[in-house]
């Protein structure tokens, strides 16, 4: 019994040094294994992207390389769209500033007012409108004055612009779009068909639009615009219509007002489409 012990005892030791040698190997082996697996992984990666023939690599979607391609083309894709956005949209800022600077401004903190006015005709009866409104003695302005514009209803608007006895009060200096339509209508009465005389001489009257400014350094309104319509038609007609046209860019300064004139003021037609006056900031 004695002599089995040390027996016994040398059996465990051998079986544990077996043991540990068995795990020794297993972890080597599956390390071994690992890091093969790791390295030939990097290679295939590797030579999706060096690799000479790259329109060789068949489009299997378990393959990894395939999906090393894939997820190259979807990024490259991405930046090079990101980057021709960019230059497009500097191109077209560039050209844009080219024709129109004024429509691209740099911010500067605080946004540039909106300054615009379209205003429109506006009906009255008949007798306060013969004849126009009257200009300041000692001016010399061509035609008679339209004062009677609507500001505020229908299609008419005012941006930070006033309507004083209708002439337009220019709030701040800048270059401005100015316009202005008159809509003549003349209606031929019985008593014309009978005046050969004068029928023939309002027949041929040219009906003419003006645009003027006052500025306060000066006396005399300047005129800015002027456009003209031949008042022809036939002697069967009932009425005839004649549309006046026009519009400009010009340096206003603060306090400056517009007005329009018109050689026969009781022939516009004030239909708030036909007839309109405004003017919009540009720079």
């Amino acid at each position: 019994m004695t002599g089995s012990g040390p027996k016994l005892g040398v059996l465990l030791l051998v079986a544990v040094l077996l043991q540990t040698v068995v795990v020794t190997i297993t972890v080597l082996h599956f390390t071994t294994a690992l890091n093969s697996m790791k390295e030939t992984f990097a290679r295939s990666s590797v030579s999706c992207l060096t690799g000479a023939d790259l329109q060789s690599i068949t489009a299997v979607r378990g393959d990894p390389c395939w999906q090393v391609t894939q997820q190259l083309h979807l990024l490259i894709e991405k930046s090079l769209s990101q980057r021709y956005q960019r230059q497009i949209s500097s191109a077209v800022r560039d050209e844009v500033s080219r024709v129109l600077p004024s429509l691209v401004m740099e911010d500067k903190g605080s946004p540039r007012p909106k300054v615009a006015a379209h205003v429109t005709g506006s009906f009255v009866p008949k007798p306060e409108r013969d004849g126009g409104a009257p200009v300041s003695a000692g001016r010399r302005v061509q035609g008679q004055k339209i004062s009677w514009w609507e500001g505020q209803k229908g299609l008419a608007f005012l941006q930070d612009v006033q309507l004083v006895d209708g002439e337009l009060v220019v709030p701040q200096a800048g270059l401005y779009y100015v316009y202005a339509q008159t809509y003549f209508r003349h209606t031929h009465s019985l008593e014309e068909e009978g005046e050969d005389g004068e029928e023939a001489e309002d027949r041929g009257r040219p009906l003419l639009q003006y645009v003027y400014k006052k500025v306060s350094s000066y006396p005399v309104p300047i005129l800015l615009m002027k456009t003209s319509r031949t008042s022809c038609w036939s002697r069967g007609s009932q009425f005839s219509l004649h549309s006046a046209h026009q519009g400009g860019l010009f340096p206003l300064s603060t306090g400056d007002r517009l007005f329009v004139t018109v050689t026969n003021a009781s022939a516009v037609d004030m239909d708030e489409k036909s007839s309109f006056f405004g003017a919009f900031l540009i720079s």
